[in-house]
């Protein structure tokens, strides 16, 4: 149980709030690439409590405006696309993606004090298939040079989930390791193309529903919270899984890919009772199935809402829950976290939660993040805002889903499959 100043320190997100200022400090997914095409119109988004018009110039260049136009207010996302920038509807007054006002038609020489105008703008980067922006002040940091990505296109998934809560308790869901013995868990056998676990051609699925209650373990790393969950499954061999919590907003662990790859999921908030679920996976080795890509797809419809969530009643349908699945809700992960967490409440009272031992990964990566405000109201620098190139690699950023036999000390048997996977990078780095 935490206090409801603590609370709201950690899930209020607008400017000036405690998270927000903590969210700003770090690049942010802001749209998928495929929303913004070359040509496109610009979308109307909303970030961290704050409006704003996204949009690609006539020069390809990405920019992110304050919605309104610094004349009279007008709405900045349906203006054109003309002339290097953004221009307004209302008078023509045109911006470019700085947020410069570079004419001013209706004036007297284009506008004799147009440079005097310093309209919001926020830098964006497009990486991976995302638009990514920093809303933090100073010089925007160094986007982090993530494995997921850095994949060819064909090897990576990335889409989005629209969700009605705050940000913190749909991430905190992504590392509480024994959610997924009962609400993923699946009452028929699995066969998967992807196994999801290396050592093994048995699927992840089948292993967690042999053992309920994993061991669990954490340690503080400089991106995060590594998270250690360890299955007995009899015989001398565990199951082994290690996910991140990624500071500030985003968790990394095994997914569909199995040891060919990882999952993402990064929270962002739209205000503090809304947020955007970014999602990705991908594969080292090969391109995705498409199977398995037109199976997570299947959750969200057109506008990246879930197909079911609670206007429907995430379509449970309780005969099923005998013989198919725990929740009843389908196959679809995307939809069982909707439900748990969303169904949290919009915020979640956490003055009425009752922490156990099992959430030692969740209280761990609380204490980093107030951590990181107070680093922020002391004038410094949160964690993992990264700055030098020679930190960036984050090759020790690791996740496992293992069945291994003989081991006992699970956080160096990790570290040595980091340091194999650093030494792997800086070969193949040295021959490109």
């Amino acid at each position: 149980m935490i206090s409801r100043e603590e609370n709201e320190h950690l899930t209020q997100t607008g400017p000036g709030a405690p998270a927000g200022e903590l969210l700003r400090r770090y690049w942010q997914p802001v749209a998928l690439s495929e929303e913004l095409p070359v040509g496109g119109a610009p979308l109307a988004i909303k970030i961290l409590g704050e409006d704003l018009a996204l949009f690609r110039d006539d020069q390809g260049r990405i920019g992110l405006l304050g919605i309104h136009c610094s004349h009279r207010g007008t709405n900045l996302s349906y203006g054109r696309i003309e002339d290097g920038g953004l221009r307004c509807l209302y008078h023509g007054w045109l911006y470019d993606i700085h947020g410069r006002c570079l004419e001013q038609p209706g004036e007297p020489g284009g506008g004799m004090n147009r440079d005097a105008i310093c309209h919001l703008a926020y830098p964006c980067k497009e990486h991976g298939g995302i638009i990514f922006t920093y809303m933090g002040p100073g010089e925007a940091p160094l986007l982090p040079n993530y494995e997921f990505l850095n994949q060819p296109a064909d090897h990576c998934c990335v889409y989005k989930v629209y969700h009605e809560c705050n940000y913190l308790q749909a991430n905190e869901g992504n590392i509480d390791p024994v959610h997924l013995s009962f609400l993923h868990r699946f009452l028929e056998h699995k066969e998967e193309r992807y196994t999801g676990v290396r050592g093994t051609e048995e699927s992840h699925y089948n292993l967690i529903a042999k053992s309920e209650r994993p061991a669990l373990d954490v340690e503080i790393t400089d991106f995060g919270v590594r998270i250690y969950s360890v299955r007995n499954m009899g015989a001398g061999k565990s199951y082994l899984r290690v996910s991140n919590f990624i500071l500030p907003n985003l968790s990394a662990f095994p997914g569909q890919t199995g040891g060919e790859g990882y999952g993402v999921n990064w929270h962002v908030p739209i205000d503090d009772t809304h947020h955007w679920k970014y999602c990705f996976f991908f594969s080292r080795e090969a391109p995705l199935d498409k199977a398995v890509i037109d199976k997570a797809l299947a959750e969200v419809n057109e506008s990246y809402h879930p197909v079911r969530d609670e206007s429907n009643r995430f379509m449970q349908d309780r005969e099923s829950m005998k013989t198919q699945t725990y929740t009843g809700m389908g196959s679809g992960f995307q939809t069982h976290d909707a439900f748990a967490t969303g169904s949290q409440g919009a915020i979640q009272d956490r003055t009425q939660e009752n922490i156990v031992s099992s959430d030692i990964a969740i209280v761990a990566a609380r204490k980093l993040m107030e951590k990181g405000i107070r680093d922020i109201q002391a004038g410094g620098e949160p964690p993992h805002v990264i700055r030098k190139p020679e930190q960036n690699k984050l090759t020790h950023l690791l996740v496992l889903s293992d069945l291994v036999e003989g081991v006992s000390d699970w956080k160096e048997y990790a570290r040595g499959l980091a340091a194999e996977a650093s030494r792997r990078q800086q070969v193949t780095g040295s021959r490109q």
